[in-house]
């Protein structure tokens, strides 16, 4: 977390409403605090800073994983990557042949 000047970091505001009585220094603590905030933040889902933010909660969440998830997530990813390759293709394919013909 940011640091605030000579005061320590600034503690989230989960340890006075949800988390009263743990430690906000401790590393789990925190931990578990911004893993609240991330379930329950919402906003609007329909602007491209929103698909963008999506987007890197799945890396950020994806690169914590390990073993076949992490693989999994992996190959999703590339999955992605390879149909936006083959539809761009295919329109750059067909808007050739048009401006051809």
């Amino acid at each position: 977390m940011a640091d605030s000047g000579p005061f320590g970091p600034r503690q989230n505001p989960r340890f006075q409403e949800d988390l009263v009585g743990l430690d906000p220094h401790d590393p789990e603590a925190r931990a578990f605090a911004e893993h609240l905030d991330r379930i329950e933040r919402c906003g609007p889902n329909f602007t491209v800073e929103a698909c963008l933010d999506g987007v890197s909660e799945f890396a950020d969440s994806s690169n914590r994983l390990g073993g076949l998830r992490w693989w999994v997530s992996a190959l999703v990813v590339i999955l992605i990557v390879l149909g936006v390759m083959v539809t761009a293709w295919d329109i750059i394919g067909r808007a050739i042949a048009w401006l051809a013909g």
